[in-house]
C-alpha cells in the first residue's frame, strides 16, 4: 500500500493512496489515536464518501433516467488516488473522473483531498469540482474511526458531548436505508454516554442539529476536539465490541426507505454547476 507520512515533531499523520485515506494518527508519546482496521470487524479506517453516502435502494441510482449501479458510500473509497502535492506537514491526493468512474457515475469531477497537519490536530478537507458542462449531484462525507476507548482511557465511559449542547432527535437504518422517522435523542443537553448497545441496530443518524463541533472521550484524560464545516448532517457508528467509533459529518445520507432512487433527490444531495468548486472539511485536535 503506497503511504505518505506527514508529521510536525506533535504528531504524524499517514494517508494510503488508496482511498485518500488516513491510516492512523500517532502523537509524539507513541499514542495512537485511531482505529487499526482489525479486519474480524471492519477494515476502514478513514474512508472517503462520495459520490454517495450511505446505501441506493438495490445499490443503483438513477441520473436522468439512466440506472447505475453503485455500492455503499461510494467509489471513491475503493479507488486510487494519484499524490500530487507532498509537504512535510500536508498532502493532497487527487481523482479525477475516468472509464470506469463514469460507468458508475456519469459525470467529469475532480476530488482533491488534503491532509493538513497543525500542532496536535489534523484537518481532512475535500474540494470536489465539476469540470463538466450539466449540473452534477452528489453527496460527500467523512467516516473516522477513533479508538474507543482512546489511548490511556482503558476502563473509563466515554462521552460525546455537542458543542452547542443540542439534542438531535435520531434516525435509524432499515436495510441500509434512512426510516424517515425521527426518534427521541439520545442526547441529554448536548452529553452522550457511549455504550455498544446503541448500535446493535446500526449508526445512529442525525440529519440535522448536531451542529458543528463535538468533543470526545472520557470525562477526565484524553479527548478529541471534533469540528466540521459545510456539511449539516452527522452520524455515530460502530460495530458492537470492536474498539472504535466512528464520527461522520456527511453532506447527503442514504436513501430514505420509500423514497427515490434518483441521485439528485437524495436527502441533502448536492448539486454542483459546471465549473463550480464545493469545500468540506473536518479538524481533529489531540487533546491530553
Amino acid at each position: 500500500m503506497q503511504l505518505t507520512r506527514i508529521g510536525n515533531g506533535e504528531i504524524t499523520v499517514d494517508v494510503a493512496a488508496l482511498g485518500a485515506e488516513m491510516q492512523s494518527i500517532q502523537t509524539r508519546d507513541g499514542r495512537n489515536w485511531m482505529w487499526h482496521g482489525d479486519a474480524t470487524f471492519w477494515t476502514g479506517r478513514s474512508p472517503i464518501l462520495f459520490p454517495m453516502v450511505g446505501r441506493a435502494p438495490n445499490d443503483s441510482v438513477t441520473v436522468d433516467g439512466v440506472r447505475y449501479q453503485m455500492g455503499q458510500h461510494g467509489f471513491a473509497r475503493r479507488s486510487n488516488f494519484a499524490l500530487v502535492v507532498e509537504e512535510s506537514d500536508r498532502c493532497v491526493y487527487r481523482l479525477e473522473a475516468s472509464e470506469a468512474s463514469r460507468a458508475m457515475y456519469p459525470f467529469d469531477f475532480r476530488l482533491d483531498i488534503e491532509h493538513a497537519i497543525e500542532g496536535r490536530a489534523v484537518t481532512v478537507s475535500a474540494e470536489v469540482t465539476n469540470m463538466g458542462h450539466s449540473v452534477m449531484p452528489y453527496g460527500i462525507g467523512f467516516h473516522p474511526a477513533f479508538a474507543w476507548p482512546l489511548p490511556g482511557a482503558a476502563g473509563q465511559s466515554h462521552f460525546v458531548e455537542l458543542e452547542h449542547g443540542a439534542e438531535p432527535k435520531v434516525q435509524r437504518l432499515s436495510g441500509g436505508l434512512v426510516e424517515t422517522e425521527k426518534l427521541a435523542s439520545p442526547f441529554a443537553r448536548g452529553r452522550l454516554e457511549l455504550n455498544h448497545d446503541q448500535f446493535s441496530n446500526d449508526a445512529m443518524i442525525f440529519s440535522e442539529g448536531a451542529g458543528a463541533g463535538l468533543v470526545y472521550g472520557p470525562k477526565t484524560g484524553p479527548r478529541i476536539a471534533f469540528s466540521w464545516e459545510n456539511l449539516p448532517n452527522f452520524a455515530l457508528w460502530t460495530k458492537p465490541g470492536a474498539g472504535f467509533i466512528c464520527l461522520e459529518p456527511w453532506h447527503g445520507t442514504a436513501a430514505e426507505v420509500g423514497g427515490s432512487d434518483d441521485l439528485a433527490e437524495r436527502p441533502y444531495a448536492e448539486l454542483l454547476g459546471p465549473g463550480a468548486v464545493a469545500r468540506y472539511r473536518f479538524r481533529a485536535e489531540m487533546i491530553g
